[in-house]
């Protein structure tokens, strides 16, 4: 059983990925952690899904239970929210799996512009309906 790596190492890690990346996708990752930051300093950063044909992990915002991931491709970087379909979108920022249940993501290309605010806006209400189910009891399967 693979172990988590812990908060403090995860941090290091994923910002060892964005400094490796070199490019617009590691800048944009990078503003995207800060903004999450800033809009959650309570945030826990996380790596996950560490496989042979993904070394570096995925990097995983959690407050509660996972907020959003970050994952960069060759031709965009992918900010996907656990909940997303949940959450009220007012700007229109997500712009994929529109169709789902569950999740949302934002899809950066090279040269897109970030909003900030309604990035840590929408960030924020993640956190927040994360946090209502905190308290909550799981339903028992009725025998």
């Amino acid at each position: 059983m693979k172990r988590p790596v812990p908060e403090e190492s995860a941090s290091a890690l994923i910002g060892e990925k964005i400094k490796a990346l070199g490019d617009w996708r590691g800048r944009t990752l990078a503003q995207i952690r800060a903004l999450i930051r800033q809009a959650d300093p309570e945030v826990v950063e996380e790596l996950k899904w560490r496989k042979p044909s993904n070394p570096a992990g995925v990097p995983v915002w959690s407050h509660n239970r996972i907020i959003c991931t970050g994952e960069t491709y060759k031709n965009h970087v992918r900010l996907t929210f656990a909940k997303g379909a949940s959450l009220k979108d007012p700007k229109g920022l997500f712009n994929a799996g529109l169709e789902g249940n569950v999740w949302r993501a934002i899809v950066i290309h090279e040269g897109d512009k970030i909003d900030a605010a309604a990035l840590k806006d929408l960030i924020r209400a993640a956190v927040a309906l994360s946090l209502e189910g905190k308290s909550q009891p799981k339903p028992r399967r009725a025998k």
